[in-house]
């Protein structure tokens, strides 16, 4: 058996790991690097990383379709994809301490209401429940730790030599840090939404063969439940849609009941998801989800994605010199020096007020100034919501929401392997997955192909 060095904790790394000790492969030899926290000591403003990645302090919902998340099927076929898919599920279903109150949602039948407006996209989707992925993610580790599997926490990686399958990391311990020289005889990347950068930067390193990838930009909308219940009653994470020539947007990642606003610090600036927990001590009656167009054609959609989230961050709030995102609401007018509101920003499941900039009134401006004609394109989209949810301005949305995506690289589709080299292979975020399953099922197929 072989050494294998898994860079990344998060849904991909972890299940790569977990199908091969399920089959027998020797935890002693598995070791998983994460710049994170492990899940026992993360805290909850450590969204990024960590136990599980991002998708361990997500809304907790899997959907189970390969027209979500990225082109899994492109790589091993549409039969293979959804069982690669179920079995990320039955592994979050194994782990879950109470697996019977996993709330599944199958809608059949698009409503007429919808069609003269959008088009609508319903799958299977799981909903875990936020607070329950945090008990998931202690079992599970516990589970893999039983195993013999090595973890190093808190370790960040600085640079790789796919030549010599060597790599260094800076390790630490208060305020101490070292520099160490790790090894590998097979690597399998997966570095999740922080480490976009990173993968980034070894393809320009070792000019690998990528395909160019679009943008993945919006705003993440928040309104009271009550408006959108004729919808969730028929799909719960329902997915809008319209699409124009270069430019495609669509609903994502739908929260409701107990649904939060979620902070997310990528890179040194402030962008927004959401969060949905189980549990009626949770319960706010708000509904959340982003609004994200899929922009094609930008040359450098890293470096563009990047520099528009920095212009739709504030740069200091009252005197402060700190950054976050923006606030607005049509209700939320600041005149004289007064604000005047009926909505502003909402809770987060901590009890405090979600990290959202309001300034002096201009975040209207600001939002256009930062995404230029592409603002008109989700202003556009709120518009035609309300059309069909007559939701008025009792509304508000954060911004920016961002789904950083860098070049993808070429793989080997029997293995997600690098054509340059075999032996390094790459998963999830890196490969451009967006979602837990996905991400999990690029773990569990280059797990499945490294036991064969």
């Amino acid at each position: 058996m072989k050494k294998i060095v898994i860079i990344g904790a998060g849904v991909a790394g972890i299940n790569a790991a977990t199908k091969l000790v399920d089959n027998g492969y020797d935890g002693s030899l598995i070791t998983i690097i994460d710049k994170g926290n492990d899940p026992i000591n993360r805290l909850p403003e450590e969204v990024m990383t960590g136990m599980l990645g991002a998708g361990g302090w997500s809304d907790g919902k899997l959907t189970y379709h390969t027209a979500i998340g990225g082109q899994l099927a492109k790589y091993c076929g549409e039969e293979k994809a959804m069982e690669l898919m179920k079995q990320v599920v039955d592994n979050f279903t194994r782990f879950h301490p109470k697996p019977d109150e996993i709330f599944m949602s199958d809608p059949q039948e698009e409503p007429e209401f919808i069609k003269p407006y959008f088009g609508l996209r319903m799958f299977p989707v799981w909903h875990i429940g936020s607070n329950y992925l945090h008990e998931i993610a202690k079992t599970w580790y516990q589970y893999l730790l039983d195993k013999g599997v090595k973890f190093s926490w808190n370790v960040e990686v600085v640079s790789i030599d796919f030549k010599t399958n060597h790599f260094e990391y800076i390790e630490t311990n208060g305020d101490d840090t070292d520099t160490i020289i790790g090894q590998y005889d097979t690597l399998i990347f997966a570095v999740g939404k922080s480490g976009i950068d990173f993968a980034q930067q070894l393809s320009d390193d070792y000019k690998l063969a990528t395909e160019a990838k679009s943008v993945q930009i919006g705003v993440r909308f928040e309104a009271p439940q009550k408006y959108f219940q004729k919808l969730i009653d028929v799909s719960y994470d329902f997915k809008l849609y319209q699409k124009f020539d270069n430019v495609s947007i669509r609903s994502f990642c739908t929260n409701n009941n107990a649904a939060y606003v979620a902070v997310e610090e990528t890179y040194g600036d402030v962008s927004y998801n959401g969060h949905a927990k189980k549990g009626e001590e949770f319960r706010n009656d708000m509904t959340n989800f982003g609004i994200l167009m899929e922009i094609k054609g930008i040359e450098d959609p890293f470096a563009w994605s990047r520099d528009v989230v920095a212009k739709c961050n504030f740069t200091e709030i009252g005197g402060e010199e700190r950054r976050m995102g923006m606030y607005y609401s049509p209700s939320y007018v600041n005149k004289d020096g007064i604000t005047y509101s009926h909505r502003g920003p909402s809770l987060t499941s901590e009890g405090e007020r979600v990290k959202a900039g309001i300034g002096d009134g201009n975040v209207l401006d600001k939002f256009k100034d930062a995404l230029g004609e592409y603002a008109d394109y989700i202003l556009n989209f709120i518009d035609n919501m309300n059309s069909v949810f007559n939701f008025g301005d009792d509304w508000g949305m954060y911004i920016p929401e961002v789904k950083y995506l860098s070049p993808e690289p070429l793989v080997n589709y029997t293995d997600l392997s690098l054509n340059e080299f075999p032996n390094v292979h790459f998963a999830g975020d890196a490969l451009s997955a967006r979602g837990i399953t996905v991400s999990g099922a690029h773990g569990i197929y280059i797990a499945e192909n490294l036991i064969k």
